[in-house]
């Protein structure tokens, strides 16, 4: 299966994404933000980073890079998209979730190794968790403080579209100490911390990210 990870100007985890991609056995393939068209892949990830330098707000200039038609097409006819920070960032400025990434909560960049509960476990990147697992993913972000209406808030809940949840301490202020959230189908997810740096033993804290990679692979071959 092939995963495509979209390089943008200011991108920084985008190699690391794909040596994730790698290492749970995808194909991983190069990206680049002026590509017209996704070269063949069966999944996107929007990797970390400062996409065009986080001028005017976080993923604002990236949803207009000629890829993201693109990844919002195919997105919304059901292929498997992850952003991961800098990229969760884009698929709100892409519509594509709801709500927004706000500048931490304390005005300071977070990096530590985070501790996180799995919400839901049937999304197209969560699959191969238990429901309700903890895991240790890196945390890496200036502005990751989740933001949305209440009633969009009342929907994520109501309807399970929380996918991780902070635990032991909010790093950023994110409401409801959400992580992740979900689309309706699933098959969209926005992650702020990073799963690419928690896939092999010898770096990071772990493996615990590489279960995301895992999961989009299975589904994909479920399909």
């Amino acid at each position: 299966m092939k995963v495509g990870v979209v390089t943008f100007p200011g991108s920084l985890d985008d190699v690391d994404a794909r040596r994730a991609v790698t290492i749970a056995g995808g194909e991983a393939v190069a990206v680049w933000h002026g590509d017209e068209d996704l070269r063949g892949v069966d999944a996107v990830v929007l990797p970390g980073g400062f996409s065009y330098g986080d001028y005017l707000r976080c993923g604002a200039i990236a949803r207009f890079a000629p890829v993201m038609t693109h990844v919002i097409d195919a997105a919304n006819a059901g292929m498997p998209v992850l952003g991961i920070c800098n990229g969760f960032q884009i698929l709100c400025e892409s519509h594509l979730l709801p709500g927004a990434l706000i500048r931490n909560e304390r005005r300071r960049f977070v990096c530590r190794d985070q501790r996180l509960r799995i919400e839901n476990a049937t999304t197209a990147w969560t699959s191969s968790f238990d429901p309700g697992a903890e895991v240790i993913i890196v945390l890496k972000n200036g502005e990751g403080g989740y933001v949305a209406k209440e009633s969009a808030l009342d929907r994520l809940e109501g309807e399970g579209r929380v996918v991780a949840r902070y635990l032991g301490g909010n790093p950023n202020g994110s409401l409801h100490d959400i992580a992740g959230i979900t689309n309706e189908r699933g098959n969209v997810v926005g992650l702020m911390p990073h799963p690419e740096h928690a896939v092999d033993a010898l770096f990071g804290p772990g493996v615990d990210g590489r279960a995301f990679f895992t999961s989009v692979l299975k589904t994909l071959a479920t399909a």
